[in-house]
């Protein structure tokens, strides 16, 4: 089998390290299933995205729902980044985690009344608003706290991402933001609107995009916005571009940031504003791992199962949009034979898997796997399904490793339920 290595991931004596801490170490303290996250690969891509662009007046908003831990949000705060949060749920986060509100962008197609008046009290830098009725509600709310907000309109570019279509959200056929000319009609209506600022035009094309065609487009069909509204009078401050780039899960070949700047940098330039950008995948895909243990191996007639302690609650992403996650062995052994394999969990549903028809080396019983790229939609799409305990997660930085979220106990599962009896 193919073994992938990384100076954040790599085989020291046959056994993975995540930097310099052996992964044997994390699941004796542990258990497993177990999220382990690298500090320095999540500080080195912040820092490469913000090298890529210095060129340019830009802030970096990390997207929260990528990985929503407290310590991880907090790490790129440290670095000076903000956050993007899509709830009120994820803005408690970001504000436990020590994000100031003059950085923070609330998103999201739905936003409750509860959201938009806990964005006001905190007189948060953007609301980035996807249709009238949601305006017109945060121009109502704001009124009655005696507040302005700073909103921006998210605009549908009708732009094809050419990714999975269940993370693609620039067609006219999803259900995200506003067209180009409804936009136009509303950034106009501005002055009947006394209790909001309108500062930025906004986009989210999708997720994993692995060619800088897409974005340069709708950057094209967004600027054609821009200078309408800035013909109308309408100077904006902000120009947000979202994220969505893409990250190597099997080898796709993903452009550089260095290609991807030199594309955008001089479109942007052209813009009389601060350009946003939203990275969460890009920041932290790659640094994560989910360490799981064989429980068992068996055959099903002529198919191979290895069957694990993780599960699709778990990990979400395989059973939903067959996405790849590379696997490979905890230790590596000599003189083992690779074989084809299902890897699987205990849960009681077919779509529980993680890797299908993988070509793997054999395993044993109690043995580890490392489900590789799991920083980012890992974690935060995990559940109870079945009863399970949510996994604990841990940060690695150098050689030392902290638990920043323990395993939930059963206790934690039934907190808030009574019994009839």
């Amino acid at each position: 089998m193919d073994l992938i290595q990384s100076p954040w991931f790599s085989y020291k004596k046959d056994h993975l390290y995540c930097g310099e801490v052996p992964i044997r170490d994390i699941i004796k303290s542990t258990g497993t299933p177990v999220y382990i996250y690298n500090k320095q690969f999540f500080q080195n891509s912040f820092n490469e995205f913000k090298e890529a662009f210095k060129g340019l007046d830009n802030s970096i908003f990390f997207s929260v729902k990528s990985n929503f831990n407290i310590s991880v949000i907090k790490t790129f705060l440290d670095l000076g980044c903000g956050a993007d949060v899509n709830s009120q749920g994820e803005m408690y986060r970001a504000l436990q985690a020590g994000a100031k509100p003059d950085k923070l962008i609330l998103s999201g197609v739905g936003k409750t009344k509860d959201e938009i008046k806990l964005g006001l009290e905190h007189d948060i830098l953007l609301f980035k608003a996807e249709s009238e009725e949601e305006i017109l509600l945060i121009n109502e709310i704001a009124g009655t706290m005696n507040k302005i907000a700073r909103v921006g309109i998210r605009v549908n570019p009708n732009v094809d991402a050419k990714t999975h279509p269940y993370i693609s959200t620039g067609l006219m056929e999803n259900k995200f933001g506003l067209n180009t000319d409804e936009a136009v009609e509303i950034f106009n209506m501005g002055g009947k609107l006394k209790n909001i600022e309108f500062t930025a035009i906004d986009m989210h094309i999708g997720s994993q995009i692995i060619s800088i065609d897409p974005f340069s487009e709708a950057i094209d069909r967004l600027s054609e916005v821009y200078f309408r509204l800035k013909g109308n009078g309408i100077n904006l401050k902000h120009f947000d571009i979202g994220g969505g780039i893409g990250v190597p899960y099997k080898g796709e070949k993903i452009f550089s940031l260095k290609e991807f700047a030199s594309a955008l940098i001089p479109k942007l330039k052209k813009l009389d504003c601060k350009i946003l950008f939203e990275p969460g995948r890009f920041l932290t895909a790659n640094g994560g791992v989910l360490v799981s243990q064989v429980l068992f191996t068996k055959m099903n007639y002529d198919k191979n199962f290895v069957i694990t302690d993780a599960a699709m609650n778990d990990l979400l992403r395989p059973s939903i949009y067959n996405a790849y996650h590379h696997i490979q062995p905890v230790d590596l052994y000599s003189g083992r034979d690779d074989i084809y394999a299902d890897i699987v969990g205990p849960v009681c549903e077919s779509g529980d898997f993680f890797a299908k028809d993988r070509v793997i080396s054999k395993m044993n019983r109690e043995e580890y796997l490392a489900v590789l790229s799991c920083g980012s939609y890992g974690m935060v799409m995990s559940s109870n399904y079945n009863g399970r305990r949510r996994p604990p997660e841990v940060l690695v930085d150098y050689n030392n490793f902290n638990i920043i979220r323990s395993r939930e106990t059963y206790e934690h599962l039934i907190w808030d339920e009574k019994s009839n009896n």
